[in-house]
């Protein structure tokens, strides 16, 4: 497995692994794709087409390019005829150079250049094709960027370029430009273009220059126009700054290929005017890593080119090298004796220079760019290795420099670049192990906070590449003194990390260095997939890893040092809950030394330390007393209460979760602290808390109004029992009657708190107290839901009402006052059925859909611990009144609520062990919904949920709710679930088409719904929409020639009723005629929209339905309908609406004025 070190990102996680290829499997599609350029180059869609086909079958390869080098050849020479024939024009030429440039793009160019042909004949025709272009053209830019890597190619000719010339004469027998200066004068003006060609031009300028006869005549005087263009640019235009990069980027590859004899002389003066030029202080991060890797080349240069004898060697880098020599023999090798090193260096003086490259290069490692800081680790590791030995180890001085905490992360990271690049290339002597490897153990958990985040995932990254490179680079018992120190900051790094690139670096790392500790076994436990999930890594692989001792106080310590005070709060909480895991673990360490460092932080100044702090004790503390009742040993008194009223006021959001945690922990563990004083600090704390939510940001509320409830659970059922295991009454009464005055608070969530508390309440605390609390919740519940406001406190309510039920069980003869039972379990169900008809709306949405979830699930607990403990109280009605309620939400239209619905609706039915008593039509349910329904059905699919639910449109006691149910979806706005709710509807219909009494009965259950809900608009929009549908799709064809039908109730006139009463126009008789009567007065409606939109109606009514009118004045009536401007003053449109009664046969609607009645 091959590993990309990079520079990480807070939080950033992976993007997948990439499929592994095999080979190039679309080589017959890219022949003919290359094939067919002749005929699509002419056509811009066709072009395109096949120039994104193209794209994407060589995107594929972008990670696995050589799969490609076995078939770059015929598609170069295939695209390359096409670019030589004569009868290729201009357009095919600029494709086919377009994806040659595809190719390069993803083999590289350093690859691919290489196959072009770079003959002698080759030279003239890529000189005049590459004259001809216009280096402005934006469009054309990938056929000059190919054809300069051409021209590169064909300079390798080992022939003097002045022997081409003799061929050259212009029109007039004039001899033409020579060859040399042709290209010269080509790569100096594509140097200072803007686009990618520049590139390219710095690779013409590294391969002509280096010609032997080239640099004779030309490489001074190049070299002496590109410093000047240097000189005279800057970095405060955009032209400017191409200039340099283009100028910047021909130096560095003209000193990367070129001799060191030819370009030793220039070296001087071209580092004076990068000097002169300070790139260094450039604001462009570009310019800065080309004045970074121009200065490495021009110290290479001036060094001569050798290998450092005196580097650290491990043995031979070949295997097979390895597998024959001895052990001895290896050891002899790695090691050249000292005085061989002394003579190698006796004669051999550094320049000055070199000391100014070492210093921009140090400078580049603190750049604030990683691309700057990356090419300057390489260039010290270069640079470094042709150096004498003592030069050498002052450069790693001046290197451990970075390492300061006075120094920015920039710092550091480059260090830890540096360091990795002189390591791998045996340039860190085992001697400075010593100083090196405290800092890189510093580097592996370096953060510094920046405002609400924090930097310095790349150095851990880069420190994690450092420990990699250190183990490939030395013998195992060059480590042996360091391999437990670097162990457990590695391990730490891999499981506690808040970056994932981070820990699966860090991971890595840990699988190259053999020599860890327990390695393979933890190795295979933390691998590279397992350490992406945080939870895992802190919750489960930390418990393994620290069950070897030689890590367990080191992750501990780290722990309480850097992640309890972490700015990142969730990774706060996932560090109490690893000291909670791993205090089994070495509970002795826990208790005597852990514990109390954590005090006094639980009491400090700084937020995060206070809030970490005290949520540690409080982990650390219940996991000590679950091990006590284990091993029989009690906890002692770790906590002093001392320090309780010290947490009180401090941090708000943070502070009281973390407070409310400890309470909840120490209750949980049996602190001795009952009748203290510090109960009462608690208590109050706890009231204070659900009191004042209101003053918390909204993401925080539900977690602090959770951790109080929590906290007072653990409380009362710890130090408010007496011995007799009854309740303390004095604080029973305080708390009851507190908690349900709290529920008449004109705040929101203090309702919300106080329903809660009492919800949570133990059951010796409620016992006495039952009828009260339900009066309480009860009242709140009707009171606000008419108001329509308080929403969230009555889903609390509700939710508090079935816990109060579970915590007091049932019994069917026992006292209202302490236990559910057949007094007072008709008020209980009738506050949750009516709880199921929550429709409030705010600028939020339906948010009365929070209160009817609630109310599912209390009816679902309540209704499962009645029919295990006295099943005999719950009546038919109340059965019947649930489950029809159940398949109204199961019918409704959204599909989280519809699938909670769905859900509950099955478990009731198909609950065996207890049974539902009285469910209506229980066989006929059941061979409906079989059992494997409860899994397979998936409520959340419209597709799935509505094809069953329709069924229960048969079963008499569910119809009607079914269908006020259906109404809201079928008429609703979502696509997707209209569609599948009206087929099966219809689908429903078709099959009753016939039966002439049971239709009746379903146009009856319709009439019903829209008469009950005639002023809510939320049911009757979209019943009008599912009314015009049905009529529309011909459901109640049966009654059209009926006189008299079940459609006699019209709606209020609106738009919708315009489209409806044509659907209703259909049916004969009296139906008719009220239709036509009615539609005639929305003609006159006061709101010209429904005036217009009647009209409309009606004109395709009567094309529809030909019988409506007498034929003889059907074109009178059509053209009148259709000419009239119906969007008029009334005074103009009411003479043709009358005119359209004459016609119709119908009265003339008479305008009805109005009475004012004054007072005298």
């Amino acid at each position: 497995m091959s590993v990309i070190w990079g520079s990480g990102g807070e939080g950033r996680e992976p993007d997948g692994i990439a499929c592994v290829l095999s080979g190039f499997s679309e080589s017959s599609e890219t022949r003919a794709l290359i094939s067919s350029l002749p005929e699509v180059h002419e056509d811009t869609v066709t072009t395109e087409s096949a120039t994104q086909r193209f794209l994407v079958i060589m995107n594929r390869y972008q990670e696995q390019p050589h799969l490609l080098d076995p078939h770059l050849e015929w598609m170069l020479n295939m695209i390359l005829d096409l670019i030589r024939s004569e009868n290729s024009p201009p357009a095919l030429v600029h494709l086919s150079f377009k994806f040659l440039y595809i190719i390069c793009k993803v083999r590289g160019y350093k690859i691919f250049m290489q196959l072009f042909p770079h003959e002698v004949a080759d030279v003239h025709p890529v000189l005049d094709l590459l004259s001809r272009q216009d280096p402005t053209d934006s469009e054309t830019w990938e056929t000059r960027y190919m054809l300069l890597l051409w021209l590169s190619m064909t300079c390798l000719i080992p022939f003097d370029l002045s022997r081409l010339d003799g061929y050259l004469e212009s029109g007039g027998g004039i001899a033409a430009e020579p060859t040399m200066e042709c290209i010269l004068a080509i790569a100096k003006s594509y140097l200072l273009v803007s686009d990618s060609p520049r590139d390219a031009a710095s690779v013409l300028v590294s391969k002509f220059m280096t010609r032997p006869d080239v640099k004779q005549k030309h490489l001074g005087d190049f070299l002496d126009w590109n410093l000047s263009t240097i000189s005279q640019t800057s970095d405060q235009s955009m032209r400017d700054i191409m200039v340099l990069d283009g100028a910047l980027q021909s130096l560095a590859k003209l000193f990367k290929h070129g001799k060191r004899d030819d370009l030793l002389q220039y070296a001087p003066a071209i580092l004076q005017c990068l000097e002169q030029k300070r790139l260094s202080e450039s604001s462009q991060a570009r310019l800065r890593k080309l004045g970074v890797k121009l200065i490495q080349r021009l110290g290479l240069t001036f060094l001569k080119p050798r290998l450092a004898a005196w580097r650290y060697q491990r043995g031979s880098r070949s295997l097979a090298a390895n597998l024959t020599m001895s052990q001895s023999a290896t050891a002899a090798e790695a090691v050249t004796p000292d005085m061989d090193i002394q003579e190698q260096e006796e004669d051999y003086d550094i320049p000055e220079e070199v000391e100014t490259v070492i210093e921009h290069l140090l400078v580049g490692l603190k750049d604030k760019e990683t691309i700057v800081r990356w090419s300057a680790a390489k260039g010290i590791g270069r640079v470094t290795g042709r150096l004498p030995k003592e030069l050498a180890d002052e450069v790693v001085g001046s290197l451990l420099d970075c390492f300061s905490f006075q120094e920015t992360d920039n710092a550091w990271h480059g260090g830890c670049l540096a360091l990795a690049e002189l390591g791998r290339r045996g340039l860190l002597m085992p001697s400075r192990l010593t100083d090196v490897v405290p800092l890189i153990i510093k580097s592996l958990t370096y953060e510094e906070k920046r405002g609400a985040c924090s930097v310095g995932s790349n150095v851990r990254d880069a420190a994690c590449y450092v420990c990699w490179s250190f183990a490939r680079a030395y013998e195992p018992n060059e480590l042996s003194l360091y391999v437990t120190q670097i162990a457990s900051a590695l391990l730490i790094t891999a499981v506690f990390d808040r970056s994932v690139n981070c820990r699966r670096a860090a991971s890595v790392s840990s699988l190259v260095n053999g020599t860890f500790p327990h390695g393979i076994d933890i190795l295979t436990a933390a691998d590279y997939y397992a350490v992406g999930n945080l939870n895992n890594c802190y919750l489960n692989i930390s418990v393994y890893i620290a069950g070897f001792q030689e890590y367990t106080h080191a992750m501990i310590d780290h722990l309480i040092a850097m992640k309890i005070n972490h700015w990142d709060g969730v990774i706060r909480e996932l560090a109490t809950k690893a000291l909670h895991n791993l205090t089994p673990q070495a509970p002795d360490y826990m208790a005597t030394t852990v514990l109390p460092q954590l005090l006094p932080m639980a009491v400090g100044l700084d937020l995060h330390n206070r809030h970490g702090a005290i949520m540690a004790c409080a982990e650390i503390t219940h996991a000590l007393y679950k091990l006590g009742l284990q091993t029989n040993r009690p906890v002692v008194d770790m906590i002093s209460s001392d320090y309780i009223l010290l947490f009180r006021g401090f941090g708000g959001e943070l502070m009281r979760p973390a407070m409310c945690c400890l309470i909840e922990k120490l209750s949980l563990s049996k602190m001795p602290f009952k009748n203290d004083q510090v109960i009462t600090d608690w208590q109050g704390l706890i009231d204070d808390t659900l009191k004042s939510l209101h003053l918390y940001s909204s993401g925080a509320k539900d977690g602090i109004m959770h951790a109080a409830i929590s906290a007072l659970s653990a409380l009362c059922e710890e130090y408010y029992k007496t011995q007799t295991g009854q309740a303390d009454s004095q604080m029973q009464d305080v708390l009851v009657s507190q908690y349900i005055e709290g529920l008449e608070s004109p705040k929101t969530l203090t309702r919300c708190g106080a329903a809660l508390a009492l919800g949570c309440l133990p059951r010796f605390m409620i016992h006495g107290k039952v009828k009260q609390i339900f009066e309480g919740l009860q009242q709140m519940c009707s009171i606000s839901q008419k108001e329509g406001s308080f929403i969230e406190a009555r889903r609390d309510a509700i939710r508090a009402i079935a816990q109060v039920c579970v915590t007091a069980g049932v019994c069917a003869h026992g006292s209202p006052d302490s236990i559910l039972c057949s007094e007072n379990i008709a008020k209980v169900y009738g506050t949750l059925l009516e709880s199921m008809n929550d429709y409030t709306t705010d600028s939020r949405g339906d948010v009365g859909a929070w209160v009817r979830e609630a109310a599912m699930t209390s009816l679902m607990d309540v209704t499962m611990l009645v029919a295990a403990g006295a099943p005999e109280i719950l009546s038919p009605d109340l059965a019947t009144r649930m489950m029809c309620c159940l398949a109204q939400q199961a019918a409704e239209k959204i599909d989280r609520y519809r699938a909670h619905a769905g859900n509950i609706f099955l478990r009731l039915l198909h609950s065996t062990e207890p049974a539902v008593p009285h469910i209506p039509h229980r066989e006929a349910l059941l061979n409906i919904f079989p059992v494997k329904t409860t899994t397979s059905l998936n409520w959340n699919a419209p597709s799935q949920a509505f094809q069953y639910i329709t069924q229960l449109l048969g079963l008499p006691q569910y119809q009607y709710h079914t269908l006020l149910g259906l109404t809201v979806s079928v008429g609703g706005m979502t696509e997707s679930t209209v569609h599948f709710s009206s087929l099966s509807l219809f689908d429903y219909l078709r099959g009753i088409q016939d039966d002439q009494v049971i239709l009746a009965q379903f146009g009856d259950t319709l009439l019903s719904i829209f008469r009950d809900n005639i002023r809510n608009d939320r049911v009757t929009v979209p019943f009008l929409k599912m009314l015009n549908q049905m009529l529309a799709n011909s459901c109640f064809e049966i009654f059209t020639t009926q006189e008299k039908t079940l459609f006699s109730l019209f709606p209020k006139s609106s738009v919708l009723s315009a489209c409806l009463f044509c659907g209703l126009i259909q049916f004969q008789g009296e139906v008719r005629k009220k239709v036509l009567s009615q539609l005639l007065m929305m003609l006159c409606h006061s709101f010209p929209v429904i005036r217009k939109t009647t009209a409309s109606h009606m004109y395709e009514m009567l094309l529809t339905y030909d019988d409506v009118i007498n034929p003889e004045v059907l074109d009178d009536v059509m053209t009148l309908l259709s000419d009239t401007n119906w969007e008029s003053d009334l005074a103009t449109v009411r003479p043709h609406r009358n005119q359209l009664c004459d016609w119709l046969g119908v009265a003339r609607p008479q305008v009805v004025a109005k009475v004012t009645i004054g007072l005298y």
